[in-house]
Parts: C-alpha cells; sequence; structure tokens
C-alpha cells in the first residue's frame, strides 16, 4: 500500500523562478527518462519479480522514485507558477503551459508530448530488467547533469544535486543486484546463441572517412576467442545501379545479381 506524507524527501527552496527552465524540468516529470517513467518501469518489474530480494529492491527504489517525482513536480510548478500573472505575448512562448496548463505541471515532457508508456522497459526476466533500469539511471543521471549547466537558482540546483545524485545509488544497487545473480554476463535467456557465429564481428564499416573515422581494433572486436570477419555484404553482394535499358536488379539468394527486365520487355 502507499501512504502519501505531505513533506518532500527533500526540501524544495525556488529564489528565483525561470518559466522556460521550469519548462526544461517537465522532461524529468513526463518524460522518457523522468521520474514517472522510473517509478511505473520498477514497480511493475517488482510486482512481476519472482526473486524476494530483487523484489523488495525494486519495490524500494520505485517507491523513491515517487517522492523524486513529488520533489520535481514541484520545483517546476514553482519556475512555472510566473506564467499565470504574466502577459499574453509572454503565455505564446509556450502555449501548451501557459494556455492550456494554466501555468501548472502537466504530464507531458519538455516539447509537451505526452508521457506514454512505451517508455517502459519490462520483459519479465530479472537479468535483462536490470540491465534496462541500469541504462535508464545513467541516461537520468545525464539529464540531470544537463539541467544543473543550464539552472543559475542555487535552491533549484541543491534539489537537482540531490536528484542526481540518487540515480547514481540506484545504477549501483541495480548493478549490484545483477552480479548477485551470478549469471554469467552473456547469459541471457535460455537459448544458446549459435556457436562460432557469436564470436564473429562483422568488419561492416570501412575505409577512411571524411571526418578522420578509420578501421580500428579493441577487445570488442580481437581477442578473447574473436574474431574479425570481412563484412558480408562483400562477399558476392554488389550493388548495380539500373538503368532504363536494363531494367530493375535485385539480388538473388546465392548473393549475385539478378536481372529483373524493364516493363515491356520480351524474351
Amino acid at each position: 500500500m502507499y501512504h502519501h506524507i505531505k513533506k518532500l524527501m527533500f526540501t524544495v527552496r525556488v529564489g528565483q523562478p525561470d518559466p522556460r527552465f521550469g519548462n526544461m524540468l517537465l522532461e524529468q516529470f513526463g518524460g522518457a527518462n523522468g521520474e514517472l517513467a522510473a517509478a511505473m518501469q520498477y514497480s511493475i518489474q517488482g510486482l512481476n519479480c519472482e526473486n524476494a530480494a530483487c523484489k523488495d529492491l525494486l519495490m524500494d527504489i520505485g517507491t523513491e522514485e515517487l517522492s523524486h517525482l513529488e520533489i520535481v513536480g514541484t520545483l517546476a510548478r514553482e519556475h512555472l507558477r510566473p506564467l499565470k500573472k504574466m502577459a499574453l505575448t509572454t503565455a505564446e512562448i509556450d502555449p501548451l503551459i501557459a494556455i492550456a496548463g494554466g501555468g501548472g505541471v502537466a504530464l507531458c515532457n519538455s516539447m509537451g508530448n505526452s508521457w506514454t508508456a512505451d517508455y517502459l522497459k519490462v520483459t519479465g526476466e530479472l537479468d535483462v530488467d536490470l540491465r534496462s533500469n541500469i541504462a535508464a539511471e545513467a541516461r537520468a543521471k545525464i539529464v540531470y547533469e544537463r539541467l544543473l549547466n543550464l539552472c543559475d537558482d542555487a535552491g533549484t540546483k541543491e534539489a537537482l544535486q540531490f536528484l542526481m545524485t540518487r540515480e547514481i545509488t540506484h545504477l549501483r544497487a541495480f548493478m549490484l543486484a545483477l552480479e548477485s545473480l551470478g549469471k554469467d554476463p552473456l547469459s541471457i535467456g535460455k537459448i544458446p546463441p549459435t556457436p562460432d557465429i557469436v564470436d564473429q564481428y562483422y568488419n561492416d564499416s570501412t575505409g577512411e572517412g571524411d571526418d578522420g573515422e578509420i578501421d580500428t581494433t579493441g577487445p570488442w572486436n580481437r581477442g578473447g576467442g574473436i574474431t574479425i570477419v570481412d563484412s558480408p555484404a562483400l562477399a558476392g553482394f554488389q550493388v548495380v545501379k539500373a538503368t532504363p535499358k536494363m531494367g530493375k536488379t535485385t539480388l538473388a539468394t546465392n548473393g549475385k545479381p539478378r536481372r529483373r527486365r524493364a516493363t515491356g520487355s520480351r524474351k
């Protein structure tokens, strides 16, 4: 069950309201990497989880994210509050917030796009979900960092610093939970990958690019049983430009060009 206490997890103090920044804050209220998405994702994963320890972890953090949502919502509300008294010309800058929302918090991101459950990553596989959560916390941390860089209000920055720090706390918890499962990092699901193919690294981007891109090697494509393989696109597959006389060219299943006659041609 849930119980609301009329006290924020972190006290919000906004000295200089900035409606433009308030609009930016909505990214962490109703955006893809925001607090509502995190709260829903972790809580739903927790409902599905059959591992008692990880279920407790997911429900703990999912519930904390609801408290974070309250902090972000309060911050955004304080920054957006002046819109209620501003002139029409100012309202025209962001009509969705100023006119449709009355200068209040709406369940949307900073661009006015409504929150959607499509943001959630829930697979029912605990290790896969934990990996998604690790990535989600990392993305949220970066968003808070960018908001901090765009903020001038001291009180707001203190609250954002707290929220950003908790993302790292959660990220670490999910990483340790994943490690506690004792699974091989590449053991995903129950069906094993095809031998040999799994250890082939396709060199699909070759040559020297205009912006200085070059072919490189590293632990991701050499060593540890991994072998670099020429791009399958170069193994018999060639793009042949069509002309009005020769008609369209497609690729046969054997990888060789197969010419298709132009419309109206006869044998």
